[in-house]
């Protein structure tokens, strides 16, 4: 009976362990916003919000992070998620026509795009993107997909960025509304 306890406990650590969940990097604008979509996801264990992209070491939200994007890093279980869902449903929740920023949030740190780990990544990015563009032929996607580079996430005194939107939750809802985050979205995917 030990025996039998003992295998089932290793068996549950072996298959519950970080070891097979895989990490994606993606930019949609405001992070609290990325981080709150995604973390909804059936799939997604966790969701953290920090800086990548630019060549600046250890971004910070009120100091330096030019040319960083926010960005959110997804852990994920690729048996109840795929890769390509994630990006189907990361499509969904930004708005891939626009190049300036996302919603109300605009400049380089708040535009949206794909970093991808590998060719495979990359291989479903494009494929995703091209799908998004045949649903949209008189619009341009212009959500970039580049190579993964460092992730620095938001900490230290700035990480109550983090979960922003549990932790505040009346803020964090009037924010969303009063950028338009949502109302964009449901206008552009409305009926697709």
């Amino acid at each position: 009976m030990k025996r039998l306890i003992l295998v089932l406990v290793c068996a549950v650590m072996v298959f519950s362990s970080p070891a097979f969940a895989a990490k994606t990097i993606l930019a949609g604008g405001c992070f609290w916003c990325m981080e709150s979509d995604f973390e909804k996801l059936d799939g997604v264990s966790e969701v953290v919000s920090g800086f990548t992209g630019g060549t600046h070491e250890n971004p910070t939200y009120e100091g330096d992070h030019t040319g960083h994007y926010e960005a959110v890093e997804i852990t994920y279980d690729p048996k109840r998620v795929t890769y390509k869902q994630l990006m189907e449903y990361y499509w969904r929740h930004i708005d891939p026509f626009d190049g300036g920023g996302q919603f109300c949030d605009r400049g380089h740190s708040y535009k949206a795009a794909v970093f991808v780990a590998n060719e495979q990544e990359r291989k479903i990015a494009e494929e995703t993107k091209v799908d998004v563009q045949k649903l949209f032929p008189d619009e341009k996607v212009v959500t970039p997909i580049l190579d993964a580079s460092k992730f620095y996430p938001i900490a230290g005194d700035e990480s109550y960025h983090q979960d922003y939107y549990k932790n505040n939750p009346l803020r964090y809802s009037y924010y969303r509304w009063s950028c338009g985050r949502d109302h964009r979205v449901e206008e552009i995917w409305e009926g697709k």
